[in-house]
Protein backbone atom coordinates (compact mmCIF):
# COMPACT_ATOMS: atom_id res chain seq x y z
CA UNK A 1 0.00 0.00 0.00
CA UNK A 2 1.29 3.30 -1.14
CA UNK A 3 2.47 5.57 2.15
CA UNK A 4 2.47 9.45 2.66
CA UNK A 5 3.88 11.36 5.03
CA UNK A 6 2.16 14.90 5.46
CA UNK A 7 4.10 17.78 7.80
CA UNK A 8 3.42 21.61 8.74
CA UNK A 9 2.28 23.49 11.64
CA UNK A 10 2.19 26.53 13.77
CA UNK A 11 -1.20 27.89 12.63
CA UNK A 12 -3.91 26.39 10.49
CA UNK A 13 -2.88 27.78 7.10
CA UNK A 14 0.15 25.37 7.88
CA UNK A 15 -2.19 22.81 8.17
CA UNK A 16 -5.70 22.97 6.03
CA UNK A 17 -4.28 22.69 2.67
CA UNK A 18 -2.70 19.28 4.21
CA UNK A 19 -6.33 18.20 5.39
CA UNK A 20 -7.93 19.00 2.07
CA UNK A 21 -5.45 16.34 0.49
CA UNK A 22 -5.49 13.99 3.11
CA UNK A 23 -9.06 12.41 2.39
CA UNK A 24 -8.45 12.43 -1.34
CA UNK A 25 -5.25 10.39 -1.13
CA UNK A 26 -7.21 8.13 1.68
CA UNK A 27 -10.01 7.51 -1.12
CA UNK A 28 -7.31 5.98 -3.24
CA UNK A 29 -5.92 4.00 -0.63
CA UNK A 30 -2.83 5.90 0.71
CA UNK A 31 -1.88 5.08 4.16
CA UNK A 32 -1.01 8.37 5.84
CA UNK A 33 0.55 9.86 8.86
CA UNK A 34 1.29 12.92 10.12
CA UNK A 35 4.71 14.57 11.61
CA UNK A 36 4.07 17.56 13.75
CA UNK A 37 5.37 19.55 16.83
CA UNK A 38 3.80 18.46 20.87
CA UNK A 39 2.14 21.29 21.24
CA UNK A 40 0.88 23.16 18.09
CA UNK A 41 -2.45 23.57 16.29
CA UNK A 42 -1.95 21.10 14.10
CA UNK A 43 -2.16 18.41 16.46
CA UNK A 44 -5.41 19.42 17.48
CA UNK A 45 -7.09 20.16 13.87
CA UNK A 46 -5.11 16.33 12.44
CA UNK A 47 -6.07 14.36 15.34
CA UNK A 48 -10.25 15.25 14.23
CA UNK A 49 -9.14 13.64 11.37
CA UNK A 50 -10.03 9.96 10.74
CA UNK A 51 -6.66 6.91 10.15
CA UNK A 52 -4.42 9.10 10.14
CA UNK A 53 -1.87 8.43 12.93
CA UNK A 54 0.47 11.37 14.55
CA UNK A 55 4.02 11.76 15.25
CA UNK A 56 5.55 14.39 17.68
CA UNK A 57 9.09 15.77 17.07
CA UNK A 58 10.74 18.81 18.98
CA UNK A 59 10.74 21.88 17.14
CA UNK A 60 12.47 25.14 17.28
CA UNK A 61 10.71 28.04 15.91
CA UNK A 62 12.83 30.16 13.17
CA UNK A 63 12.46 34.26 13.46
CA UNK A 64 13.53 36.69 11.16
CA UNK A 65 14.41 39.28 14.74
CA UNK A 66 16.09 38.98 17.75
CA UNK A 67 14.93 36.84 20.56
CA UNK A 68 17.22 35.13 23.33
CA UNK A 69 14.66 31.80 22.45
CA UNK A 70 17.01 32.42 19.09
CA UNK A 71 20.63 30.53 21.01
CA UNK A 72 18.54 27.32 22.03
CA UNK A 73 16.02 27.22 19.01
CA UNK A 74 18.45 25.37 16.56
CA UNK A 75 19.42 22.86 18.98
CA UNK A 76 15.62 21.68 19.14
CA UNK A 77 15.91 21.69 15.23
CA UNK A 78 18.54 20.20 15.61
CA UNK A 79 17.02 17.27 17.63
CA UNK A 80 13.81 17.33 15.71
CA UNK A 81 15.75 16.64 12.53
CA UNK A 82 17.28 13.42 14.22
CA UNK A 83 13.66 12.83 15.24
CA UNK A 84 12.01 12.93 11.99
CA UNK A 85 15.02 10.79 9.88
CA UNK A 86 14.46 7.90 12.78
CA UNK A 87 10.53 8.34 12.34
CA UNK A 88 11.14 8.41 8.51
CA UNK A 89 12.93 5.29 8.42
CA UNK A 90 10.98 3.38 10.64
CA UNK A 91 7.96 4.98 8.97
CA UNK A 92 9.01 4.26 5.33
CA UNK A 93 6.92 6.39 3.73
CA UNK A 94 7.19 6.76 -0.82
CA UNK A 95 6.61 10.57 -0.13
CA UNK A 96 6.69 13.40 2.02
CA UNK A 97 4.32 16.68 1.57
CA UNK A 98 5.10 19.71 3.46
CA UNK A 99 2.90 22.48 3.71
CA UNK A 100 5.35 24.93 5.78
CA UNK A 101 6.03 26.45 9.55
CA UNK A 102 8.83 26.12 11.74
CA UNK A 103 7.93 22.26 12.14
CA UNK A 104 8.31 21.05 8.41
CA UNK A 105 11.93 21.88 8.17
CA UNK A 106 13.27 18.67 10.51
CA UNK A 107 10.65 16.50 8.20
CA UNK A 108 12.21 17.87 5.08
CA UNK A 109 15.49 17.42 6.10
CA UNK A 110 14.92 13.87 7.75
CA UNK A 111 13.14 13.04 4.34
CA UNK A 112 16.03 14.20 2.42
CA UNK A 113 18.50 12.26 4.77
CA UNK A 114 16.31 8.88 3.99
CA UNK A 115 16.19 9.62 0.28
CA UNK A 116 12.38 10.50 0.31
CA UNK A 117 10.54 12.16 -2.73
CA UNK A 118 9.64 15.59 -1.16
CA UNK A 119 6.96 18.25 -2.30
CA UNK A 120 6.81 21.74 -0.80
CA UNK A 121 3.53 23.94 -1.13
CA UNK A 122 3.89 27.40 -0.80
CA UNK A 123 0.78 29.53 0.03
CA UNK A 124 1.80 33.02 -0.06
CA UNK A 125 2.91 35.56 -2.89
CA UNK A 126 7.02 35.44 -1.15
CA UNK A 127 8.18 31.72 0.72
CA UNK A 128 7.92 32.06 4.31
CA UNK A 129 11.14 31.25 6.05
CA UNK A 130 10.76 27.68 6.86
CA UNK A 131 10.12 27.02 3.45
CA UNK A 132 13.36 29.12 2.29
CA UNK A 133 15.03 26.89 4.25
CA UNK A 134 13.69 23.79 3.25
CA UNK A 135 13.40 24.08 -0.74
CA UNK A 136 16.91 23.08 -1.05
CA UNK A 137 16.12 19.65 -0.09
CA UNK A 138 12.60 19.28 -1.60
CA UNK A 139 11.98 17.28 -4.98
CA UNK A 140 9.11 19.61 -6.48
CA UNK A 141 7.66 22.97 -5.03
CA UNK A 142 4.43 24.05 -5.63
CA UNK A 143 3.26 27.49 -5.54
CA UNK A 144 -0.39 28.85 -5.10
CA UNK A 145 0.55 32.81 -6.77
CA UNK A 146 2.37 32.20 -9.90
CA UNK A 147 4.24 35.55 -9.02
CA UNK A 148 5.95 33.45 -6.34
CA UNK A 149 7.84 31.72 -9.05
CA UNK A 150 9.85 35.47 -9.18
CA UNK A 151 11.01 34.53 -5.94
CA UNK A 152 12.03 30.90 -6.47
CA UNK A 153 15.42 30.04 -8.06
CA UNK A 154 14.96 26.73 -8.14
CA UNK A 155 13.53 24.55 -11.64
CA UNK A 156 11.79 22.42 -9.58
CA UNK A 157 9.00 25.11 -8.86
CA UNK A 158 5.25 24.72 -10.13
CA UNK A 159 2.32 26.67 -10.44
CA UNK A 160 -0.90 25.11 -9.37
CA UNK A 161 -2.98 27.59 -7.97
CA UNK A 162 -5.05 27.09 -4.60
CA UNK A 163 -5.70 24.06 -2.94
CA UNK A 164 -8.85 23.99 -1.58
CA UNK A 165 -11.12 21.79 1.03
CA UNK A 166 -14.04 20.37 -0.82
CA UNK A 167 -16.36 20.07 2.16
CA UNK A 168 -16.67 24.07 2.66
CA UNK A 169 -18.33 23.91 -0.95
CA UNK A 170 -21.32 22.36 0.58
CA UNK A 171 -22.44 23.74 3.81
CA UNK A 172 -25.92 23.22 5.29
CA UNK A 173 -27.44 26.81 5.87
CA UNK A 174 -30.25 25.87 8.03
CA UNK A 175 -27.47 24.61 10.36
CA UNK A 176 -25.09 27.85 9.99
CA UNK A 177 -28.39 29.46 10.79
CA UNK A 178 -29.13 27.19 14.24
CA UNK A 179 -25.74 27.08 15.19
CA UNK A 180 -25.32 30.84 15.47
CA UNK A 181 -29.46 31.09 16.45
CA UNK A 182 -29.60 34.03 13.71
CA UNK A 183 -31.99 34.92 10.96
CA UNK A 184 -32.81 34.76 7.54
CA UNK A 185 -34.16 38.18 7.53
CA UNK A 186 -30.49 40.54 8.11
CA UNK A 187 -27.59 39.64 5.64
CA UNK A 188 -24.25 38.05 7.67
CA UNK A 189 -20.80 39.18 8.46
CA UNK A 190 -17.73 36.80 8.71
CA UNK A 191 -15.40 38.22 10.77
CA UNK A 192 -12.31 36.04 10.62
CA UNK A 193 -8.70 37.02 12.49
CA UNK A 194 -7.12 33.82 11.40
CA UNK A 195 -6.58 30.76 13.78
CA UNK A 196 -4.54 32.66 16.16
CA UNK A 197 -6.88 36.26 15.95
CA UNK A 198 -6.41 39.52 15.37
CA UNK A 199 -6.82 41.84 18.09
CA UNK A 200 -6.96 44.96 16.33
CA UNK A 201 -9.67 43.81 14.25
CA UNK A 202 -11.29 42.41 17.17
CA UNK A 203 -11.43 45.44 18.87
CA UNK A 204 -12.49 47.40 15.42
CA UNK A 205 -15.37 45.04 15.60
CA UNK A 206 -16.97 45.22 19.40
CA UNK A 207 -16.52 48.92 19.38
CA UNK A 208 -18.82 49.35 16.25
CA UNK A 209 -20.73 46.79 17.04
CA UNK A 210 -23.83 48.59 17.79
CA UNK A 211 -24.04 50.03 14.32
CA UNK A 212 -23.29 47.09 12.57
CA UNK A 213 -25.50 44.97 14.58
CA UNK A 214 -28.80 47.37 13.21
CA UNK A 215 -27.40 46.38 9.45
CA UNK A 216 -26.08 42.84 9.88
CA UNK A 217 -26.10 39.68 11.87
CA UNK A 218 -22.05 38.67 12.93
CA UNK A 219 -20.21 35.70 13.20
CA UNK A 220 -16.91 36.48 15.39
CA UNK A 221 -14.39 33.99 15.16
CA UNK A 222 -11.89 35.98 17.25
CA UNK A 223 -8.87 33.49 17.87
CA UNK A 224 -7.54 31.18 21.17
CA UNK A 225 -8.65 32.72 24.40
CA UNK A 226 -10.00 36.50 22.37
CA UNK A 227 -13.62 35.68 23.40
CA UNK A 228 -15.27 38.30 24.93
CA UNK A 229 -18.32 37.76 27.50
CA UNK A 230 -19.53 41.20 28.13
CA UNK A 231 -20.75 41.25 24.14
CA UNK A 232 -23.31 38.54 24.40
CA UNK A 233 -26.29 39.88 22.69
CA UNK A 234 -28.31 39.08 19.72
CA UNK A 235 -27.64 38.86 16.07
CA UNK A 236 -23.71 38.31 17.54
CA UNK A 237 -21.96 34.95 17.55
CA UNK A 238 -18.32 34.65 19.03
CA UNK A 239 -16.02 31.46 18.75
CA UNK A 240 -12.45 30.99 19.30
CA UNK A 241 -12.02 28.46 15.98
CA UNK A 242 -14.42 26.59 14.05
CA UNK A 243 -13.03 23.06 12.18
CA UNK A 244 -16.02 21.08 11.27
CA UNK A 245 -18.69 23.60 11.30
CA UNK A 246 -17.27 26.00 9.18
CA UNK A 247 -18.70 25.02 5.76
CA UNK A 248 -22.16 25.59 7.29
CA UNK A 249 -20.70 29.08 8.70
CA UNK A 250 -19.73 29.98 4.91
CA UNK A 251 -23.13 28.56 3.84
CA UNK A 252 -24.83 31.50 5.61
CA UNK A 253 -22.29 33.96 5.43
CA UNK A 254 -22.88 37.47 2.76
CA UNK A 255 -19.75 39.15 3.48
CA UNK A 256 -16.20 38.81 5.38
CA UNK A 257 -14.33 41.14 7.23
CA UNK A 258 -10.54 39.11 7.15
CA UNK A 259 -6.77 39.03 7.44
CA UNK A 260 -4.88 38.16 4.28
CA UNK A 261 -4.07 34.38 4.60
CA UNK A 262 -3.74 32.93 1.35
CA UNK A 263 -5.77 29.54 2.25
CA UNK A 264 -8.69 31.48 3.75
CA UNK A 265 -8.93 34.50 0.96
CA UNK A 266 -8.69 31.52 -1.69
CA UNK A 267 -11.40 29.94 0.42
CA UNK A 268 -13.65 33.13 0.03
CA UNK A 269 -12.88 33.55 -3.48
CA UNK A 270 -14.06 29.49 -4.33
CA UNK A 271 -16.83 30.33 -2.55
CA UNK A 272 -17.76 33.87 -4.20
CA UNK A 273 -17.63 35.61 -0.86
CA UNK A 274 -17.54 39.64 -1.44
CA UNK A 275 -14.28 40.45 1.48
CA UNK A 276 -13.08 42.94 3.16
CA UNK A 277 -9.20 42.23 3.93
CA UNK A 278 -7.55 44.10 6.66
CA UNK A 279 -3.98 42.47 6.28
CA UNK A 280 -1.32 42.03 8.72
CA UNK A 281 1.27 44.70 8.71
CA UNK A 282 4.82 44.79 8.29
CA UNK A 283 5.45 45.99 11.89
CA UNK A 284 3.99 42.36 12.90
CA UNK A 285 5.10 40.54 9.28
CA UNK A 286 7.10 39.95 6.60
CA UNK A 287 4.22 41.77 4.47
CA UNK A 288 2.97 38.06 2.79
CA UNK A 289 -0.67 39.35 3.90
CA UNK A 290 0.16 42.67 2.16
CA UNK A 291 0.81 41.13 -1.29
CA UNK A 292 -1.67 38.66 -0.93
CA UNK A 293 -4.49 41.47 -0.25
CA UNK A 294 -2.67 43.39 -2.82
CA UNK A 295 -2.97 40.96 -5.82
CA UNK A 296 -6.94 40.41 -4.84
CA UNK A 297 -7.76 44.04 -4.95
CA UNK A 298 -6.12 44.34 -8.50
CA UNK A 299 -8.10 40.96 -9.10
CA UNK A 300 -11.46 42.79 -8.72
CA UNK A 301 -12.18 40.09 -5.62
CA UNK A 302 -11.67 42.03 -2.14
CA UNK A 303 -11.26 45.95 -0.85
CA UNK A 304 -8.24 46.37 1.11
CA UNK A 305 -8.11 48.61 4.53
CA UNK A 306 -4.37 48.63 5.61
CA UNK A 307 -4.36 47.93 9.63
CA UNK A 308 -1.81 51.45 9.72
CA UNK A 309 -5.38 52.99 8.22
CA UNK A 310 -7.65 51.27 10.64
CA UNK A 311 -9.73 53.61 12.37
CA UNK A 312 -13.41 53.89 13.36
CA UNK A 313 -14.52 55.73 10.42
CA UNK A 314 -12.20 54.25 7.84
CA UNK A 315 -13.51 50.59 8.94
CA UNK A 316 -17.03 51.72 8.52
CA UNK A 317 -16.36 53.23 5.15
CA UNK A 318 -14.91 50.26 4.34
CA UNK A 319 -17.74 47.94 5.04
CA UNK A 320 -20.10 50.28 3.22
CA UNK A 321 -18.07 50.76 0.07
CA UNK A 322 -18.19 46.73 0.38
CA UNK A 323 -21.70 45.88 0.42
CA UNK A 324 -22.44 48.49 -1.99
CA UNK A 325 -20.14 46.97 -4.31
CA UNK A 326 -20.64 43.23 -3.89
CA UNK A 327 -22.17 42.79 -7.06
CA UNK A 328 -18.89 43.69 -8.41
CA UNK A 329 -17.40 41.41 -6.58
CA UNK A 330 -19.21 38.39 -7.15
CA UNK A 331 -19.10 38.95 -11.04
CA UNK A 332 -15.24 39.16 -10.83
CA UNK A 333 -14.60 35.99 -8.78
CA UNK A 334 -17.57 34.05 -10.90
CA UNK A 335 -15.62 34.78 -13.43
CA UNK A 336 -12.41 33.00 -11.96
CA UNK A 337 -11.14 29.05 -13.48
CA UNK A 338 -9.26 27.15 -11.52
CA UNK A 339 -9.46 28.05 -8.09
CA UNK A 340 -9.63 24.29 -6.66
CA UNK A 341 -6.33 21.62 -8.25
CA UNK A 342 -6.61 19.19 -6.45
CA UNK A 343 -6.30 16.74 -8.64
CA UNK A 344 -3.25 18.28 -10.61
CA UNK A 345 -1.78 18.05 -6.74
CA UNK A 346 -2.74 14.30 -6.34
CA UNK A 347 -1.70 13.69 -9.77
CA UNK A 348 1.72 15.28 -8.70
CA UNK A 349 2.17 13.24 -5.78
CA UNK A 350 1.67 10.01 -7.26
CA UNK A 351 4.46 10.78 -10.29
CA UNK A 352 6.91 11.72 -7.82
CA UNK A 353 5.78 8.66 -5.03
CA UNK A 354 6.59 6.14 -7.91
CA UNK A 355 10.56 7.15 -8.53
CA UNK A 356 10.75 5.91 -4.70
CA UNK A 357 10.30 2.66 -5.89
Amino acid sequence: MKKIVFTGGGSAGHVIVNVALIPELQKREWTVEYIGSKTGIEKNIIHQLNNVQYHEISTGKLRRYFDWNNFKDPFKVVKGVIEAYSLIKKIKPDIIFSKGGFVSVPVVIGGWLNKVPVIIHESDMTPGLANKIAMPFATKILVTFHETLDHIKSKSALHIGAIIRQEILSGNPEKGYARCDFHKNKPVILVMGGSLGARKINQMVRENLTELLSQFQIVHICGKDQIDEQYKMPGYKQFEYINEELSDIFAITDFVISRAGSNSIYEFLALQKPMLLIPLSKLASRGDQILNASSFEKAGYSYVLQEEELTAESFKKAVIDLVENKDFFIHNMKNTKGVSNIPTVIELIEQQAKKRK
